[in-house]
């Protein structure tokens, strides 16, 4: 009789390893809204991780998080790490690509609560009299990735924290006017 349980657990370890292995090996992550100012006004809160503390969730969820910045801030190749606590995380964050007032690519590497290398991309389009703002994070799910989508829908936790960050930022641009 054990012997039986012991085979269909094991069955269904395969299966579950195996439909695990089946899952997306990339995701990304999309939220936007729009902004009522000019993207002169929100850009600099893009490129300058001194200034993103004040819309940032992340930052929001540790307000004692320890960073340090390097380079001149704004710039490509500038960077800052973070250590936070268990909901904020630790890791680096690095501005790979500057299109002013348009864009802002950053590679984020994640070294807790586990290892993660993903690109976060903000874009600022015109629309109407406002702009436009779109937070997009990409990357490749390893096993462990793939497994957490299982059990935690990420595009909605990722999501819900995209537009608190974004409304952050909204309400930090619109009333500095």
């Amino acid at each position: 009789m054990l012997g039986i349980i012991g085979l269909v657990v094991l069955a269904l370890v395969v299966i579950f390893v195996i439909f695990i292995s089946t899952r997306p090996s990339s995701f990304k992550y999309e939220r936007s809204d729009l902004i009522n100012a000019s993207a002169d006004k929100i850009f600099p809160y893009l490129i300058n991780f001194k200034l993103a503390g004040q819309w940032s969730p992340y930052e929001q969820m540790d307000p004692k998080m320890k960073k340090n910045y390097g380079s001149v801030d704004g710039q490509v190749g500038s960077w800052m790490s973070f250590d936070g606590n268990k909901d904020a995380g630790t890791g680096n964050l690095e501005i790979l690509q500057i299109v002013p007032n348009e864009s802002v690519q950053i590679k984020l590497q994640m070294l807790k609560p586990f290892e993660a290398n993903n690109l976060v991309e903000y874009k600022l389009t015109p629309e109407g009299s406002g702009t436009r703002f779109t937070w997009t994070m990409s990357g490749q799910n390893q096993f462990l990735g793939k497994m957490i989508t299982v059990f935690i829908d990420c595009d909605k936790m990722l999501g819900d924290q995209f537009l608190k960050g974004i409304s952050n930022l909204k309400n930090i641009v619109e009333n500095n006017k």
